[in-house]
């Protein structure tokens, strides 16, 4: 067995949390802040307690990172899966694990081209949404009442768009300060787009009928505000007509394609807010001077068109000369027929007279009187006949009624006492042919007992039938090993039969007396009796 080594002895015992307190002294006093370029790696979101937990990794190593909830939320640029960037941290230790951990405090992007990658992945995520669509996009009012701008108002863009408008059409505009650039620019600028909306139409303060939401140049990361999520769908569920201005012509943000309209420039979206009123007047002048020109030609080309009319058309006498000679002739026409209708109608009067005078209502009276007079002498001889008589034969009919029901009645009396004569005799006739026939089938059946061959099957004899069923009753009607069936008072069995001299074998050795057995190593255990 191995002597331990005495030199081991002579250390100072440590415990665990000892050594590794010491380690993490000794890491941050030498390191303390640094800057890591890497690319993030195993991010999923913060975490349920708000801290934010990846890793930063190279080509060769991989390093844990953490952000604590109160810096995560705070931070400009937020840690996305595969972004390359530049985190600022103090370098520590996780003795739990025993691992060794960045605590970021500020994120940076690494360099320009983290940037583009950042946003084209944003610009795919929300276009698959559906925020860029063209279907989804409104049309800007032509003269807006309201123009509200959504920009710094300390810069030289809100100048230029006021001084556009005051010259193009002047019109009250609303200025919704924020910042342009920084952390809290995207915020603001998403805050100032529903603070617009949220505005009721007639209320204090006018709704804008159009937005602007305006900046000037500048570089990717000066704009990348415009380019935030929360500011990209602040414009798209705007629902007012937006107009985006942000950075010159060749500048390009997410909020121009979620837009309802870009504008190259502050300038150009102020033009293409409102239309040019001297244009619209000059415009409206012309369109004057068109309808009057059009109203003057109708109207002489009406006036034409009438004193041609007035020319064909005949004069006033003319038109009368031919309607008064046929009032003329009309009226001595009706002259006439009317005295022709009133002699046709005096003659028609004095025939109907006559014929009055003939069918007068006190001759066609007195004759009905006579009539029904007739009638009632004729009932007066008649009535005996016709009343008298039915009723002595309904009489005589009622009485000869009356004893047919009697005669009845006495009929069904003597049949009723006949049926019940009947029935009680056919009871005791019934009764006693049940009776006899009862005790005859009493005596058959104890015939059939004395004579059935079951009883003497119970004395101790068997019937013997062959494969058929059929009886055997001789002894030479077996053949040899012919399959026999023996019926018994209690059952059947099935047999062979065997011939004379088996039939001594078997005999034999029923009666041969049987011998002991003997053990298998040919010793024999006697009896002890």
């Amino acid at each position: 067995m191995a002597e331990p080594d005495i030199r081991a002895t002579n250390a100072l015992e440590v415990t665990v949390s000892e050594l590794s307190s010491a380690l993490k002294r000794a890491i941050e006093d030498r390191f303390g802040y640094v800057l890591v370029r890497g690319e993030i790696s195993g991010y999923r979101g913060p975490h349920s307690s708000g801290h934010a937990y990846f890793s930063l990794k190279d080509a060769n190593a991989r390093l844990d990172a953490v952000i604590w909830r109160t810096t995560f939320g705070r931070m400009r640029v937020k840690p996305e899966e595969g972004l390359e960037v530049v985190a600022t941290g103090k370098l520590t230790t996780f003795p739990g694990k025993s691992s060794y951990q960045i605590v970021i405090e500020q994120l940076e992007l690494a360099g320009l081209g983290a940037l583009m990658a950042l946003l084209e992945a944003r610009r795919r995520t929300l276009a698959e949404e559906g925020l860029f669509d063209t279907a989804r996009k409104k049309k800007t009012p032509f003269l807006p009442k309201v123009v509200g701008v959504v920009t710094s108002p300390t810069g030289a863009v809100i100048r230029d768009i006021l001084h556009r408008l005051s010259d193009r059409f002047p019109v009250r505009v609303l200025v919704w300060p924020v910042r342009v650039q920084g952390d809290v620019s995207a915020s603001e600028v998403a805050a100032a787009i529903d603070g617009f909306n949220a505005l009721s139409e007639g209320g204090r303060i006018p709704r804008p009928d159009v937005l602007i939401v305006a900046r000037g140049g500048g570089s990717l990361e000066d704009l990348w505000s415009f380019n935030e999520e929360i500011s990209v769908r602040a414009v798209a569920r705007s629902a007012i007509p937006l107009i985006a201005a942000v950075g010159h012509e060749t500048d390009w943000t997410l909020i121009d394609l979620a837009a309802d309209l870009r504008a190259p420039t502050p300038t150009a979206a102020a033009e293409f807010a409102v239309p040019v009123r001297a244009e619209l007047v000059a415009k409206m002048a012309e369109l004057e001077g068109r309808r009057r020109g059009a109203m003057l030609r109708f109207s002489q080309r009406r006036r034409a068109d009438l004193r041609a009319l007035a020319r064909a058309l005949p004069s006033g006498e003319a038109l009368l000369e031919g309607p008064r000679q046929r009032l003329d002739r009309a009226g001595e026409s009706l002259v006439a027929r009317v005295r022709s209708g009133i002699d046709s109608r005096a003659l028609r009067m004095a025939g109907l007279a006559r014929g009055l005078a003939r069918h007068s209502p006190r001759a066609h009276l007195a004759g009905l009187i006579e009539r029904l007079r007739g009638l009632i002498g004729r009932f007066d001889r008649i009535a005996p006949v016709l009343i008298d008589r039915p009723r002595r034969s309904i009489e005589a009919a009622r009485r000869s009624l009356a004893r047919e029901r009697a005669l009845l009645a006495r009929r069904r009396a003597a049949t009723a006492e006949a049926l019940a004569d009947l029935r009680a005799r056919l009871d005791r006739v019934f009764s006693e042919g049940v009776r006899s026939r009862r005790a005859r089938l009493s005596g058959i059946a104890q015939l059939l007992e004395a004579v059935s061959y079951r009883g003497v099957l119970a004395r101790g004899f068997a019937l013997v039938r062959d494969e058929h069923r059929m009886p055997l009753r001789r002894a030479a009607e077996i053949r040899e090993a012919q399959a026999l069936r023996i019926e018994f008072a209690d059952g059947e069995v099935l047999a062979a039969a065997g011939g004379k001299r088996q039939f001594a074998q078997d005999l034999a050795e029923a009666t041969r007396p049987k011998r002991a057995r003997r053990s298998k190593n040919g010793e024999g255990q006697g009896s002890l009796f």
